[in-house]
């Protein structure tokens, strides 16, 4: 009888480890548990909570942990690294890379590595990459200096003059820790370079740099010398590895400015682009361009993932890649062919002087886009935002951004966001929530450097294209700066030095100028204050009045519903099993609305589909995968805007999620929830 419980699927006792963000290098938020399963998962109970005890407004949590060998290990609302036992929820260690200091930002997981008895749980931090003993929390001194490596240093660029973080973990291979980044998306900007670090000394092994540098292939595709200069083409989503060939796949994002690009005339290789790399040297294998000289923010958003699908009777290798536009890419891992035919696209011209954008792009013919891809009057529903929409353009995908507003559907937190899709390999679907939220973008002059700057100047060249010129910004993600509290002067300072959560900091202006900037905040005087800017950068003439939702007076998405998706495709086809609306809103009397969803899906081997990410409702859901069933849900302390991870200790499945909430100005928590059978 023993034999036979231990034979079967999903009911093993001992462990079964969630070791890898997303749970494993593939990158397909997939589980072979099926203790739970669709018929027994209406009986799912609450296992243990664990307050983080730090969250307060605005800060999220959007970290998938990691569970191995019985503990899990996870970030809180304010950063800090924990290890808690996976049965209980009791705290082990707790580790504050703040020293107790103001912080803010996102991570969204670790990365555990192991050799014999040797152990790493690294994690990114501000600018900085750390390394902890995950016995202890305690800093691994051997790892950089004193345990920790300054991620600003080997850009070819001033440290001190440059802004960087990696929210998202890297992925190893061997020994070696390959890392992305997040940078500035306006200028100046560090560049995107991707990394390869020694997770023994920290040092680095290996540099692909996305800004091509003379000599190297794609350098003429920017203007001469932009890599001194330009920035972004970053890989800030994650990436996915195929151990059996020893190839990473590296998402990556727009370049820096990105919404206009006259000082980056050409189609700006290897931004907006899928990189097969080698993952022990960095050598390119292939890559492809999914958006030439992007001027749309059309970031890669989510880590690829790896399939296997049937073509023509075989099985074939494949890579997915969702993105913001509401399109699934599936090419073939090796040679980097698309497994679907593409159609190319002409792209209007832009009427901004300056500005010259890409004659074609590209797109693919199957799968159908997940999302709407033009916003048209008839789909406005209220009549004072048929009004504004009048006043702005509208039109299907790559219409330019102008100065009298472009509407981009769907907008720049997608379609496709970070947290990624899932992938069944005995079925061959893949999931993946979408948003179907309209934005605006609209371009206006920026203000020229001056000998002598004013503060007021200053605020408007550096901080209005986020905060907005009249400083009321766009809550949460964009704070208002319009009531800044005089107790926290010096925590103010440090932000616009060194920057904080998506901002970047303001080290390349002088000092003198960044206390200008503060004083115009605190007080509102506009002082003047001596010297230019001091960048190297081409004079950008243009910049964004801010990141605007196109919403309707009450605040909801001026587009008629669904505004959030669930979505099932088969990738052998490229057909849809099924696809419908994701999330309500509690106030609303039509239930089948869908909202914004952050945090993806977690699919296993029970038959379900587990997601949280509709952080309006907060609730917990598992779906039939077959069907998109509803088959069972529970109420959040806070929105679920992270992604589920599921495990097994001493024979009992768990699945846990972190309510972080946080997003679109909901409430703020810092639970992990974890869920079992009675």
């Amino acid at each position: 009888m023993r034999f036979f419980i231990l034979m079967l699927p999903g009911l093993l006792l001992g462990q079964a480890d969630w070791g890898t963000y997303r749970g494993g290098a593939a990158q397909t938020a997939s589980s072979t548990l099926a203790q739970i399963t669709k018929a027994n998962v209406g009986k799912l109970a609450p296992a243990w909570t664990f307050d983080s005890g730090d969250a307060e407004k605005g800060t999220e949590i959007q970290c998938n942990p990691l569970i191995v060998d019985g503990v899990l290990y996870g970030s809180s609302a304010k950063q800090q690294v924990f290890a808690l036992d996976a049965a209980t929820g009791t705290l082990l260690w707790r580790y504050d890379p703040s020293e107790g200091k103001p912080t803010r930002g996102r991570n969204r997981g670790l990365v555990l590595w192991q050799a014999g008895k040797e152990k790493r749980l690294l994690f990114s931090w501000r600018n900085w990459l750390m390394a902890l003993d995950p016995g202890t929390g305690k800093l691994v001194e051997s790892f950089g200096v004193r345990g920790r490596v300054d991620l600003r240093e080997g850009l070819g660029r001033d440290p001190e003059k440059v802004s960087i973080s990696a929210p998202t973990p890297g992925i190893l291979y061997k020994d070696l820790l390959i890392q992305g980044s997040l940078v500035p998306e306006g200028l100046p900007s560090a560049p995107g370079d991707i990394r390869a670090y020694d997770v023994r000394t920290g040092k680095i092994a290996w540099t692909f740099h996305t800004l091509p540098r003379p000599g190297e292939p794609g350098y003429e595709t920017w203007p001469k010398n932009a890599w001194q200069y330009a920035g972004g083409t970053n890989s800030w989503p994650g990436m996915a590895l195929d151990g059996k060939t020893g190839t990473v796949f590296v998402p990556t994002g727009s370049a820096s400015f990105d919404f206009y690009g006259a000082n980056r005339h050409g189609n700006n290789l290897y931004a907006n682009c899928l990189l097969a790399l080698d993952a022990a040297t960095g050598k390119k294998k292939w890559h492809f361009q999914f958006v030439k000289h992007d001027v749309w923010d059309r970031d890669l958003p989510a880590p690829p993932t790896l399939v296997t699908v049937k073509r023509d009777g075989k099985l074939v290798d494949g890579v997915a890649q969702i993105t913001k536009s509401g399109h699934v890419f599936v090419f073939d891992r090796a040679t980097g062919e698309s497994l679907f035919p593409l159609t190319t696209v002409d792209t209007p011209d832009s009427d901004v002087e300056g500005e010259k954008l890409a004659r074609q792009q590209v797109l693919p013919t199957k799968p159908a886009p997940f999302s709407r891809q033009q916003l048209t009057e008839d789909m406005i529903p209220n009549v004072v935002a048929k009004e504004r929409f009048r006043q702005v353009k509208s039109g299907p995908q790559f219409t330019p951004p102008s100065k009298e507003g472009t509407v981009v559907f769907p907008g720049f937190d997608g379609g496709g966001e970070w947290g990624g899709a899932a992938f069944d390999a005995t079925t061959g679907l893949l999931y993946v929530n979408a948003n179907e939220m309209p934005w605006i973008l609209r371009l206006v002059p920026r203000p020229a450097a001056k000998d002598v700057e004013s503060a007021k100047n200053l605020y408007t060249r550096n901080c209005a294209g986020c905060h907005r010129e009249d400083r009321g910004g766009s809550p949460p993600e964009f704070p208002s700066l319009a009531k800044l509290e005089a107790g926290k002067r010096g925590e103010y300072e440090r932000v616009i030095a060194k920057g904080q959560g998506r901002m970047g900091g303001f080290g390349h202006l002088p000092e003198k100028q960044r206390e200008a900037i503060l004083e115009y905040l605190m007080t509102g005087k506009d002082v003047a204050s001596a010297g230019v800017a001091g960048s190297t950068l081409i004079e950008q003439a243009y910049q964004t009045d801010g990141y605007n939702k196109f919403l309707d007076p009450e605040g909801y998405p001026a587009v008629k519903p669904p505004w959030g998706t669930l979505n099932a495709i088969d990738l052998n086809t490229g057909e849809y099993v099924w696809k419908q609306p994701f999330g309500e809103y509690p106030q609303l009397a039509d239930k089948t609305t869908g909202t914004e969803n952050y945090g993806g899906p977690l699919v296993t081997a029970g038959g379900l589909l587990f997601i949280g990410a509709t952080n309006h409702d907060k609730q917990f859901r598992a779906f039939d995968k077959a069907t998109g069933k509803l088959l069972w849900s529970t109420t959040l302390t806070a929105g679920g805007n992270a992604t589920p991870a599921t495990y097994m200790v001493k024979g009992k499945q768990y699945v846990v999620i972190a309510a972080g909430g946080g997003k679109s100005g909901a409430s703020s928590g810092g639970t992990y929830h974890a869920f079992a059978l009675p």
